[in-house]
């Protein structure tokens, strides 16, 4: 017994540390070797194991029998002994920040400080299991973080931290840790491993924020990465299951904090600002009068004007997204050199617009291809140099011609004129951007779904002899019957809008309709297109069609109508396809799924790859895109409508039993069902790549997520008997999409088919759907004139005032069509900043100055406070503007030889006591004709008889003007004195009067009496 009882009064590694007269230990080159007194047998305490870890567990173990063995061999057993101990190790792997502000660096530092102190971050393991006596999970006692303040300096992205458990051997398998941030300062984990149990090193993925407990006092609760169903949850982790969900879930009070996890429902009650004035309003989306899917919540304050309207938050001010939905700062890094250009594309031509008079438009097509050959700069009106000139960043001055160069766009990068022609027309339908649209025409004239009480008669002006000769000797019932004739059908998404679209300043737009034949080559050609407007609307004819053309002006009316559809195709592609299928409508089973289902959840676990980052995606939009003002409004033809078609199309078109590829093509009678493909469908038109590569993604996915379910699921039971999962769908439908949760489309979830079905449907819509309808979009929206998003004027007709202009120069009334000069610009980044999807280009499409001043803070060659970087970048923006508006009114002049000038004084210094002397002797050296600078102004000297007639007989008029000064400017009402004002009819009309009512001889004679 004195021999157990030395045995169970230290650890195994205290024993194999002070080794006493009961042990003789030693290590050879093997594993270690622990040789008993004798009487024991020898081979019970021979263990071979491969790592230290496990040893110390199998020597544990084998303590315990050898126990067991002495007492009974020398007599009766003894009363129950407490089991032994062991040690295991956490190593814990934190992301640090590659940026901090001084801020945060003394933040840092203190943490460090009170870490030796004992306010440190501390861990605790749980079992799986349940303690018998207790009945409540076993937990090990808590450790702390070591060498956290040792390792403060270490440079590197990612620092491991070790904490030391002892526990018992009847511990179990943990599955869980909870950790207490004692910090001030939040930090990232990105997972821990804990070793030294005998079934192997445990894992636990986390990548999440641990808040500090001053901003969260709960213990933050991370499972193992063994995945477990509801009913087969260990018992020892049901507690923290639950508990983890009711911390995610909050209790829909309060305004939110940026570091919160907390995952609620609200209305689209933020994207207007009614405070700013009526222009600003917004309806609410989502709802009974305007359904629309739900946000996230954040629980911000009403506006002072309408309760019912949340308050804004403005950019650089974050809007708020749980925690672990933000960007990291790893992926923002990934995307600097796009930070770059999207502040200088901006900032440029804003600037352009706010120092110009007048914001023109271009001139001809050669004018919009210099932006890609000259760079913005020049086009802009600047010098090349000029970035090289500013103390801006080193990364900026390096590649200055590439960061304010436009990319090539691929529509225009081998064929300039490719956008022009109907087959590249007719080839964007099925590959382009938008290729979701098009549908197989299946009744002509084409029919309305709109409720003619409500919107008037909607009869197609279609006829037949539109487009019956070029259906290649086809009637149109057979070319119907063949498959041969489809349709873009943009009529109903727009026609509820037009009277409110048009009524807007500086838009203009039709409801349209294109048919396409199916040509003996397979491809596609436009062949009529119908253009409606309201009834009673500025136009006499409300519906018009227009055909290919025969001759040169009905080419240029079909290039313009061409335009009316790419524009309406551009609106209905970044309002419904894209944004509303692949985010607005996702964001519910997003928020649903971090409500309702574990961390631990297999389901969970397959979908949390393809949900991330989509709730910081959609809070930027709804910050500077589909907000009031927003690019969207600004770039788009439907302005403040934009919502509102977005809307109408989720209320009457949306279905989510037919997101998926073979039921949309089904539906668009794209294809048919036929068991002999390799899909199970049949192309209708067999030259559709996006269909044809979509069927093999979509095939992929499906496959993938069948084998996945059916290995946790195998039976329907098991789904009908899943809580998380059924309240998971249950919410998604009831509360995110509440607005259409009574629709009968819905799908079931009683089956693993069913969901398979349904969740093939999200993965698809969030990865290869999203992507068709993303990252193609500068490739062909680049070059705006392929797909205008924006249109200014409706196509004139005979009678009309512009038909006249039209005709005198049609290519420069289509460019009058579309954008001026600098908002074309701005549209034309906003698809390229649009396609990326990221935080940082999101937020760069607000204001260029905020992004300039968020731009500067990575680039410090040392850490400053915030608001210091916030004056630098203040000061930069304002010597950035003086600097272009100086170059700007600076013209390029072919200027006479004259000597070098000095800053400030000029050539003043070569000008002695008598200035006609000094004159001259320059004129022998430059020439009788020089440029000299008089301070900083620029003078030309004529300094010879023929230069005296030159100025003052041959050119005198042009000689005749007054310098422009700011005296002349403020003194004289803008020059509107006769001694300021320029040559020029009215200087000649005010000498008129001066000469005819002031120094006339009768008017002299009246003035008289008070000469001196």
């Amino acid at each position: 017994m004195a021999f157990s009882k030395e045995i169970m009064g230290r650890t195994l590694m205290e024993r194999t540390m002070l080794p006493g007269p009961a042990w003789k230990v030693w290590r050879q080159s093997g594993p270690f070797l622990v040789q008993p007194r004798e009487g024991i047998p020898a081979e019970l305490w021979r263990r071979r194991k491969a790592g230290e870890a496990a040893v110390r567990a199998a020597a544990s173990e084998a303590v315990v029998r050898a126990v067991s063995f002495v007492s009974a061999k020398k007599g009766p057993a003894e009363p129950a002994v407490s089991p032994a101990k062991i040690e295991v190790r956490a190593v814990v792997t934190v992301r640090k920040k590659s940026k901090e502000d001084m801020k945060e660096a003394i933040v840092k530092h203190f943490d460090a400080l009170t870490d030796r102190i004992g306010r440190n971050v501390v861990l605790q393991l749980v079992s799986t299991e349940l303690d018998p006596k207790t009945k409540a999970p076993k937990k090990s006692r808590e450790a702390a973080l070591q060498d956290w303040s040792e390792k403060l300096n270490v440079k590197g992205e990612r620092v491991q931290y070790t904490a030391m458990f002892t526990v018992d051997t009847s511990f179990g398998i943990p599955g869980a840790i909870t950790i207490s941030n004692k910090h001030q300062k939040e930090f990232f984990i990105e997972s821990i491993t804990v070793e030294g149990f005998s079934g192997g090193p445990v894992h636990f993925p986390c990548n999440s924020w641990v808040q500090s407990k001053n901003d969260h006092h709960g213990k933050r609760i991370f499972f193992s990465n063994k995945s477990y169903l509801p009913s087969e949850t260990p018992a020892g982790l049901r507690p923290l299951r639950e508990e983890e969900l009711r911390n995610l879930r909050g209790d829909g009070k309060g305004v939110r904090k940026l570091s919160d996890r907390v995952y609620d429902y609200d209305v689209y009650n933020d994207l207007g600002n009614p405070d700013r004035g009526i222009d600003f309003v917004r309806p609410t989306l989502g709802g009974f009068k305007i359904p629309y899917p739900r946000r996230c919540r954040t629980g911000r304050v009403s506006t002072d004007t309408d309760v019912n309207a949340e308050s804004r938050v403005e950019k650089p001010t974050p809007l708020y997204v749980p925690r672990d939905e933000q960007f990291e700062e790893t992926k923002m890094n990934t995307f600097s050199t796009g930070r770059l250009k999207a502040v200088l594309h901006n900032l440029l031509p804003s600037m352009k617009a706010s120092l110009s008079a007048n914001n023109k438009d271009f001139n001809c097509f050669s004018d919009i291809n210099s932006l890609y050959k000259e760079g913005l700069l020049l086009k802009v009106g600047l010098q090349d140099e000029l970035l090289k000139k500013l103390p801006l960043p080193r990364v900026i001055q390096e590649s200055s011609h590439d960061l304010l160069k436009f990319a090539i766009p691929k529509i225009v990068s081998k064929d300039k004129c490719a956008w022009l022609r109907d087959d590249e027309f007719a080839r964007q339908a099925v590959a382009g951007i938008n290729p979701v649209n098009i549908e197989r025409l299946t009744v002509f004239p084409p029919q309305s779904k709109l409720d003619p009480e409500i919107y008037g008669p909607l009869d197609s002006a279609l006829k037949e002899e539109h487009i019956l000769g070029n259906l290649n000797g086809m009637s149109v019932q057979q070319a119907i019957n063949e498959s041969k004739l489809f349709m873009v059908d943009f009529h109903d998404a727009y026609i509820p809008f037009l009277d409110k679209i048009n009524a807007l300043d500086g838009r203009k737009t039709y409801a349209t309709r294109t048919i396409y034949f199916l040509t003996p080559l397979g491809t596609l050609k436009p062949i009529a297109i119908e253009l409606t407007l309201p009834p009673g609307g500025p136009s006499f004819r409300s519906r018009r069609v227009v055909t290919s053309p025969v001759d040169a002006t009905t080419n240029w009316i079909w290039q313009l109508a061409k335009a009316h559809v790419s524009s309406n195709d551009a609106g209905v592609h970044q309002l419904v396809n894209h944004w509303l299928r692949t985010h607005a409508a996702m964001e519910p089973f997003i928020l649903a799924a971090h409500r309702q289902m574990s961390a631990m959840h297999p389901i969970f676990k397959l979908l949390d790859p393809h949900m991330r980052y989509t709730l910081e995606i959609n809070a930027l939009a709804r910050q500077n895109l589909i907000n009031a003002d927003g690019v969207i409004e600004s770039c788009f033809t439907p302005g403040r409508y934009c919502m509102e078609i977005s809307a109408a199309a989720y209320k009457n078109f949306w279905r989510f039993d037919q997101e998926s590829l073979p039921a949309d093509l089904i539906r668009r009678g794209m294809a048919v069902p036929d068991p002999t493909q390799p899909y199970g469908l049949r192309l209708v038109l067999e030259d559709y790549p996006y269909a044809a590569d979509g069927l093999m993604i979509w095939s992929a996915i499906e496959n993938w997520v069948r084998t996945y379910v059916n290995y946790y699921y195998p039976d329907a039971g098991i789904v009908c008997n899943d809580m998380e999962l059924q309240a998971w769908y249950a919410e998604s439908v009831n509360v995110g999409h509440a607005d259409l949760r009574h629709a009968d489309w819905w799908p079931t979830l009683a089956s693993p088919e069913d969901l398979i079905s349904i969740l093939s449907r999200i993965i698809w819509l969030s990865s290869a759907q999203h992507a068709a309808l993303n990252f193609g979009q500068y490739p062909y929206g680049g070059f705006v004139p392929n797909r205008p998003p924006l249109m200014r004027r409706l196509i004139p007709e005979e009678g009309d005032p512009d038909y006249t202009n039209f005709l005198a120069d049609p290519q420069n009334f289509i460019l009058t069509t579309q954008y001026q000069e600098v908002p074309w610009m701005l549209a034309s980044w906003t698809c390229h900043v649009c396609a990326r999807c990221s935080s940082q280009i999101l937020t760069h499409l607000s204001e260029p100055f905020s992004l300039l001043q968020r731009l500067v803070i990575p680039f410090q060659p040392m850490e400053i406070p915030s608001n210091w970087a916030s004056l630098a970048a203040a000061w930069l923006a304002t010597v950035t503007i003086v600097l272009l508006a100086r170059l700007r009114r600076r013209r390029r002049l072919n200027l006479p030889p004259g000597p070098k000038p000095w800053p400030i004084i000029g050539n003043l210094d070569l000008i002695g006591p008598l200035p006609h002397r000094s004159i001259h002797e320059l004129s022998r050296k430059y020439g009788p004709l020089m440029n000299l600078r008089f301070g900083s102004f620029r003078v030309v000297v004529g300094s010879s008889v023929e230069m005296a007639r030159t100025m003052l007989k041959t050119h005198d008029v042009t000689f005749a003007g007054r310098p422009v000064t700011n005296a002349g400017k403020y003194t004289t009402y803008n020059y509107s004195n006769i001694t300021w004002s320029q040559y020029g009819p009215y200087w000649r009309q005010a000498r008129k009067m001066c000469i005819v009512e002031l120094f006339s001889a009768k008017r002299l004679e009246s003035f008289e009496y008070i000469r001196v």
